[in-house]
């Protein structure tokens, strides 16, 4: 089997083992086998699922760390799709099956990109080659990164999602924040005797539609939009409601904090309580807990802050040159969404870029395909970066 063929193999592999989020335990435990087949110095599960896999280079030096997450959104209607979503069909070129793109491409082309340097190198190269295939990234981008983190103390890292083989060195991040009204509740035939929550909170949308967003010269605006509102108690039969909360997907940008996207909020309350001495209503950052499959539970605040590498980083000339040498040509661009480079770059300060095959639009959508020209190109894409970072 040639090269281009056992990356294609493995990719239907992965395809053809469902692995929602919280649910990743088949395909987890087949790339633990895989890895170690395809001469893995090591391959581990951490407690939440992901999988760490290691290659020992003969000499010291830097470690580099590829990351790709295996977890996928549903599907939410079978019979819509013309190819059925798990059975990885090869039609006209292309892969098709839920995480094609988002990403079981890209992991099966790390993978074995990682093992086929070692097998050229016969190992005898600075430094040490981690492939990580992470949980939960759908849901809580970068947090079960932090225990990859923890075990591999990575020098450099590159995020396997779909960029189309170009290089991405940044990213916008994101928060979910939470609105909170209280008023009283009563009988709706008799509303002056309660306090509708859903009104005040109607005022601090209004004002909250005032506030101006930030804006990155590269990255763009620190977006703030609506994204759902409920009033309590629902369905509110003859009752006031009495309490009202709305989510915000904020978009953040490089240097933005919890508090900081949380201030303009908080100020404009204050300026609603202004006209309405009696508001009781509060902001803070959303929280969430995710079981995983290994029996552990994920709880963390729903903030992912946003990363920028300057073009001039070493990582990223390396990169190209790497990338240039595998015969990929790779304009310098940003992820438009939340990868784990919020937690490796934007929390822990390391070196980061995206590369990866396909295309960011592909990813959740019915039909879901990978071209294989860009899954075999990728994998030599990522065999020129590990060159030129462990040179």
């Amino acid at each position: 089997m040639t090269r281009s063929e056992q990356v294609i193999t493995l990719c239907q592999e992965l395809i053809q083992r469902p692995s929602l989020s919280g649910q990743e335990q088949q395909v987890a435990t087949f790339i633990k086998q895989t890895m170690l087949e395809k001469g893995f110095d090591s391959a581990t599960i951490d407690r939440y699922g992901s999988v760490l896999g290691t290659i020992e280079g003969k000499r010291k030096g830097k470690s580099i760390l590829l990351d790709g997450h295996i977890d996928t959104v549903d599907i939410s209607d079978p019979s819509q799709w013309a190819h059925a979503p798990y059975a990885a069909e090869i039609v006209d070129g292309k892969i098709y099956g839920r995480g094609t793109s988002d990403m079981k491409g890209s992991v099966a082309a790390m993978i074995l990109a990682a093992a086929f340097f070692a097998e050229d190198t016969k190992k005898d190269f600075a430094g040490t080659i981690y492939v990580s295939c992470t949980v939960h990234e759908e849901c809580f981008e970068g947090i079960s990164a932090r225990e990859i983190t923890s075990l591999a103390h990575p020098d450099f890292v590159v995020i396997g999602e779909a960029t189309t083989t170009t290089l991405k060195i940044g990213q916008r991040g994101r928060a979910e924040i939470v609105v909170e009204t209280e008023g009283k509740t009563c009988h709706s035939s008799n509303p002056d005797k309660g306090v509708n929550a859903v009104y005040h909170m109607m005022a601090l949308i209004e004002e909250i539609k005032k506030l101006e967003p930030n804006v990155h010269p590269v990255l763009g605006k620190g977006i703030l939009e609506l994204t759902d509102i409920v009033s309590s108690p629902y369905p509110g039969a003859s009752v006031v409601p009495g309490q009202c909360r709305v989510t915000y997907d904020r978009r953040t940008l490089v240097g933005e904090t919890a508090e900081s996207v949380l201030q303009p909020i908080e100020e404009a309350i204050e300026k609603v309580r202004q006209t309405i001495p009696n508001l009781k209503a509060k902001a803070y950052i959303a929280e969430g807990s995710e079981a995983c499959w290994t029996g552990e539970t994920i709880h963390a605040k729903r903030f992912f802050p946003a990363w920028m590498l300057d073009s001039e980083e070493p990582l990223v000339q390396k990169a190209l040159a790497g990338l240039k040498e595998a015969g990929i040509k790779a304009p310098l661009s940003h992820f438009s969404f939340c990868t784990n480079g919020s937690h490796f770059c934007g929390e822990q300060g390391i070196p980061t870029i995206g590369f990866g095959p396909s295309r960011e639009d592909l990813a959740h959508v019915i039909d879901e395909y990978i071209e294989i020209d860009q899954l075999t190109k990728s994998c030599k894409g990522f065999g020129g970066i590990i060159a030129k970072v462990l040179a």
